[in-house]
């Protein structure tokens, strides 16, 4: 697969990452107490299915396991890939909606973590530094730098913040595949020393723990979690690398 993309396959590109946008602000006011996570699950497939597009996780598969549900939705001590079922939120919860979009044969991908009713200032705080985070790294997602260039922008502003980076999770390319080279860890790494070019799209996703950086499966096979049980944020947005500016293609109104 080819790192650049053409005119046509960037323009694919964004508007599945259009529905990706559009997706998540429309889930914006369900994600309130009482709600379960499967039903949100199901608002998110419907909306996406209404647009012609297909949920991009429903089916993907990781060493021959199928995911089962349309989004991941991971709640407070959940890192990510948390499959939404019967949980219900409650006032004080934070909630990681990731959600993959395939439309015409190309991806979008993001994520956003929403806040419950009033939650606490431990987890504002945690919210806020990995969102600001996240546009550190794509500060530095420009033509000319390396992938590295966004991963020690985000480390540093993570680190100095007090905050763990997760280490066995990291972000991607992105186009005719949902996970395309190259990979984007959100932590130096020696390995990932590719230049950015013009025509590239990456999925950047900073994931964040308020205590350490160590994170374990759980026994579904998918929800990743925090070793510690202290809360973890998650954001994602899909950007085209540019000579100037990266443009973020996720970004809702």
């Amino acid at each position: 697969m080819s790192l650049i993309k053409s005119k046509r396959e960037i323009d694919l590109i964004r508007e599945s990452c259009k529905i990706v946008s559009d997706t998540i602000e429309y889930i914006r006011p369900f994600v309130k107490e009482g709600i379960t996570t499967g039903e949100i699950d199901k608002f998110i497939e419907e909306f996406i299915i209404s647009k012609n597009a297909y949920p991009a996780f429903k089916g993907y598969k990781v060493k021959k396991k199928a995911f089962p549900s349309s989004s991941c939705i991971s709640v407070n001590e959940e890192v990510v890939h948390g499959l939404p079922g019967k949980r219900v939120l409650k006032d004080g919860d934070i909630v990681s909606i990731d959600v993959g979009v395939k439309k015409d044969d190309y991806y979008g991908d993001g994520a956003y973590t929403f806040s419950v009713g009033e939650i606490s200032p431990k987890k504002a705080k945690l919210l806020k530094i990995t969102e600001e985070s996240l546009y550190k790294g794509i500060e530095m997602a420009i033509a000319g730098n390396e992938v590295n260039d966004i991963s020690v922008a985000i480390q540093n502003y993570v680190e100095g913040s007090g905050y763990g980076v997760v280490r066995e999770l990291v972000g991607h390319g992105i186009g005719k595949n949902l996970h395309e080279d190259p990979s984007v860890p959100n932590f130096y790494s020696p390995a990932s020393n590719q230049k950015l070019y013009e025509g590239m799209v990456l999925a950047i996703e900073p994931m964040v723990n308020y205590g350490t950086y160590k994170v374990y499966v759980e026994n579904d096979g998918w929800t990743i979690t925090t070793k510690d049980q202290e809360p973890s944020a998650h954001f994602e947005h899909t950007v085209l690398i540019n000579k100037g500016k990266a443009e973020i293609l996720t970004k809702a109104k």
